[in-house]
């Protein structure tokens, strides 16, 4: 059965998803998360990669929404923008949920069982 969602909702999801996929989108995000607001060439100098490279990144990170530009006279200052993390929590959230139950089950079988009497 496929569900339906809000329209453009789904290509949003996507597209926080497909932000979140990337190892060094991930790193700038715990940087700024970590550092607070930083420019460019801050964030530029933990990566082993040009600076428009890192950029590109950056702009996949701005149109999902994760994190926010500013100028500031010739720098651009990008700061953490967590909230669209809040939709990644929920959709996790049965899975937690999910998990959580069998490991109780789990738990539960492992009570039942009778301890070794070596």
């Amino acid at each position: 059965m496929a569900t339906q969602s809000a329209p453009g909702q789904g290509q949003d999801q996507d597209q926080l998803f497909a932000a979140l996929a990337n190892a060094t989108r991930r790193e700038v995000l715990r940087l700024l998360r970590d550092q607070g607001p930083q420019p460019v060439q801050a964030l530029a100098d933990h990566f082993a990669m040009r600076r428009p490279s890192l950029s590109e990144h950056l702009k996949v990170l701005r149109e999902a929404g994760l994190v926010s530009e500013e100028r500031q006279g010739r720098q651009r200052i990008y700061r953490l923008e967590a909230a669209p993390l809040v939709e990644v929590q929920d959709w996790l959230h049965p899975y937690e949920r999910f998990w959580r139950e069998k490991l109780k089950g789990l738990e539960d079988l492992l009570d039942r069982m009778p301890d070794d009497e070596a």
